[in-house]
């Protein structure tokens, strides 16, 4: 079983994936700590997520591509995060018929845009464990030192509004697309972390049925 997560940053998407791939011991795959691990060797990716921008279709398709291979991985995955584009879509669906496996659900998380900023503003991420919280919806214990934590470059609004104009521009045709091929199911990302994850459960639960 194949599954994709999409929404606009700050949608809580990638925690109902870990919560997912925890409970369905499936494999989860972070498109952005993925991407944020390549810039640390990669000087071009770097530049690129720093502006705001999303690294070009068909190298990040192949960057994928060579993770998955090398770990030997192709099926029992979550998604989060890609594609986000139609022409990576393109790409993803010849490599799921080349390894001989399907995407079985999709969820877009949906939130608003006053919402998205807010959540990832609140953002904040500790350098020497990589751990990300957010002030507002899950915030640090209390043996965490606050003062050590710092705001990435892409969580600061300048960079958030053109992420959500990419998402508008490139995502939303995507889900479109989507919906003409695979079951996807727009859920609504601002309820409570619980109340949304029993909801795509039960979704998995009824549709094997």
């Amino acid at each position: 079983m194949n599954i994709l997560f999409l929404g606009p940053q700050g949608s809580g998407k990638g925690t109902q994936a870990r919560l997912l791939a925890q409970k369905f011991e499936l494999f989860y795959f972070d498109n952005g700590g993925f991407l944020r691990e390549l810039a640390k060797k990669n000087d071009v990716v770097r530049e690129t997520i720093n502006s705001g921008k999303l690294v070009p279709n068909k190298e990040m398709a192949s960057y994928i591509e060579a993770f998955f291979d090398e770990k030997q991985i192709w099926d029992g995955i979550i998604f989060d995060g890609f594609p986000r584009t139609i022409e990576q879509y393109d790409f993803f669906k010849k490599w799921l018929s080349d390894k001989k496996v399907t995407l079985d659900f999709v969820f877009v998380l949906i939130i608003r845009e006053k919402t998205t900023i807010e959540r990832l503003s609140a953002r904040r991420m500790d350098p020497a464990t990589g751990i990300i919280y957010n002030l507002i919806t899950n915030p640090p214990s209390a043996e965490v030192n606050m003062d050590s934590l710092v705001q990435r470059e892409d969580d600061k609004p300048e960079a958030i509004k053109k992420r959500l104009q990419i998402y508008k521009e490139m995502t939303e045709p995507l889900v479109n697309k989507l919906k003409e091929e695979s079951k996807v199911f727009e859920i609504d990302g601002e309820r409570a972390i619980d109340e949304i994850q029993k909801e795509i459960e039960r979704i998995i639960k009824n549709e094997k049925n």
